[in-house]
């Protein structure tokens, strides 16, 4: 069912929506490394047409996460990896990567199940939640430590990765605390931590803020001293995200400064925790493709290598992550990716090679459940979706007074939006009599278009689509809706997503695949890159509405387009 970019028909007969910026992502052809006389290293504009055309298996491409990770943090436990990244408002949270060679990663889990207050978090809070944790390992333990800009500094922990993880414990309580990282000095005994402040909520940005904290990381124990004040550093503005080491004898602030977009990466180090700091900037776009190459951590590989890991904005697709190379240079101070640029090929990290591995997507729903990509958008309810004997996810139509708005709903199932131009399919059976219950397949944004089936006031089955722009306070019409024929209640949905996260929609009600409505251009929310969703609604009103069912979820890549 996959057609040719140049030939379908969604986007040859129909205008483009624009609903908000998205970021252009062409690819274009790369020459093999192995004609190459020197080390394997890229930084310029250098594009590819598809990342499997590299045969040399001794090299990496970035982003090496493609999709929203976004805020990266990682440590090494013995031989394992483990980095997890922001996820706002969403549920389950503080997704959980695993990695044996710092590029090929799976999704183990997540380290929190419901969000704190659970009553704040009954609805959707897209931008809000859970801010840049940090995750570390000290004293056999797994410890995560997050802001919540509305609530505080939380800290959960656990013996092992997969839990069982503790609950969220305040550790200090404030508006606008964000960006929170312990350390546990081994030289001195001390442990300590830093964190930055969001304007929003504060009224205070571009400064850390250092604590001594207790060892059990259970408490602050003084009121935070001013130790870096981004205001006194020429140039440099929205200073946030430290990660705090210690290496050399000296105390080490990895911090991003210039902001989202187009900033960079800092490094500022002193003998003393709480200062005075030197700063230098160590990562920045320079003359390569990678805008804004910053904000993540560094980690050591069992032979001293050192690598850096950290995001890059890319518009609707969100924070993808980058794998940068790591030195110290004679004078002491880090040098990261090809002095000081983001590299886009290099050399693997020097461990055991691993086999090709990403983060799950594809979903047959056996049983009823639903893979770890999948996300609510705000704290779910255990009816939201039922487990049975079969496969396919069943989920409720569940009443809401916002049936018109998918940003307001809670009972949305999501996941990342792939990086990469992709396919999306998911087959939909509605089990509803009730006149406007509806189930679909969205792309859920500061705008958001969905398509499905509606069960209409004169008894018939609707395909819809539908969508709104990001000022719209309720969806319309995308195309005109159609009536399945007599009995028809399953359909093949389809999203084409382009360059630019630019989408094509489909539908095949056993008649073939038809094309529906406009391009649509996916947007981001303030933060957080779009979603995929999954969801079943009826109108207000007594009893129960029914359910649909969701079976042969698949993302798969687009076949790349051939250079001119």
């Amino acid at each position: 069912m996959t057609h040719d970019a140049n030939t379908n028909p969604a986007v040859d007969s129909h205008p483009v929506v624009d609903t908000g910026p998205a970021v252009d992502t062409d690819p274009v052809v790369r020459t093999d490394p192995a004609a190459d006389s020197h080390p394997v290293v890229r930084t310029g504009p250098v594009v590819y047409t598809d990342p499997t055309v590299y045969t040399d298996p001794t090299v990496y491409i970035n982003p090496i996460l493609n999709a929203d990770w976004s805020d990266p943090d990682v440590v090494r436990v013995g031989d394992d990896f483990y980095l997890t990244a922001s996820s706002f408002g969403r549920a389950p949270g503080l997704p959980l990567l695993h990695s044996r060679d710092l590029v090929n990663w799976t999704l183990v889990g997540h380290a929190l199940e419901r969000l704190e207050p659970a009553v704040g978090f009954r609805t959707p809070r897209h931008d809000c939640g859970v801010w840049a944790p940090a995750l570390r390992h000290h004293d056999d333990r797994f410890w995560i430590f997050w802001g919540d800009p509305d609530q505080g500094i939380f800290q959960i922990n656990a013996p092992q990765i997969r839990g069982p993880w503790t609950r969220p414990h305040l550790v200090k309580a404030g508006k606008g605390l964000i960006d929170p990282c312990p350390l546990w000095d081994e030289e001195t005994g001390e442990a300590y931590l830093v964190h930055a402040w969001a304007k929003s909520r504060s009224g205070v940005k571009n400064r850390l803020t250092g604590h001594r904290m207790h060892p059990h990381g259970t408490e602050l124990l003084d009121e935070g001293k001013l130790i870096v004040d981004g205001d006194r550093i020429p140039g440099w503005f929205t200073l946030e995200g430290p990660k705090l080491y210690r290496h050399d004898g000296w105390f080490w602030i990895l911090a991003p400064a210039g902001g989202v977009e187009t900033g960079w990466q800092g490094a500022l180090r002193s003998r003393g925790f709480f200062g005075p700091y030197e700063e230098r900037i160590v990562l920045e776009q320079k003359d390569t493709q990678v805008n804004g190459p910053h904000q993540g951590g560094w980690v050591r590989t069992p032979s001293g290598e050192d690598w850096f890991l950290h995001f890059q904005q890319k518009g609707a697709y969100g924070r993808v992550v980058h794998l940068q190379p790591m030195s110290w240079g004679t004078d002491g101070w880090p040098v990261i990716g090809n002095e000081g640029a983001p590299v886009a090929v290099h050399r693997k990290p020097d461990l055991p090679p691993q086999p090709p591995a990403a983060p799950a997507t594809d979903d047959d729903f056996p049983g009823g459940r639903f893979g770890r990509q999948w996300s609510w958008t705000a704290n779910p309810q255990d009816s939201w979706a039922t487990q049975h004997s079969g496969d396919g996810l069943r989920l409720t139509c569940v009443r809401s007074a916002d049936a018109h708005d998918l940003r307001r709903l809670p009972n949305v199932l999501t996941q990342r939006l792939p990086g990469t131009p992709s396919v999306v399919e998911v087959e939909l059976k509605l089990h509803s009599e009730e006149p406007g219950a509806r189930a679909g397949l969205a792309v859920l944004g500061d705008a958001f278009s969905w398509i499905g089936l509606q069960r209409g006031a004169d008894g018939a089955v609707h395909l819809v689509h539908r969508f709104a722009e990001g000022v719209a306070e309720q969806e319309r019409d995308a195309d005109h809706p159609r009536i399945a024929r007599e009995g028809r209640v399953r359909v093949r949905l389809r999203i084409e997503i382009g360059a630019g996260a630019r989408c094509c929609f489909s539908y095949d009600l056993g008649e073939g695949p038809r094309p529906s409505g406009p391009v649509f251009a996916a947007t981001p929310w303030r933060w957080v890159g779009a979603l995929l969703g999954l969801f079943a609604l009826a109108p207000v009103g007594s009893g129960h509405a029914g359910a649909a069912t969701f079976t042969n979820f698949r993302i798969d890549p687009l076949p790349p387009v051939a250079p001119e």
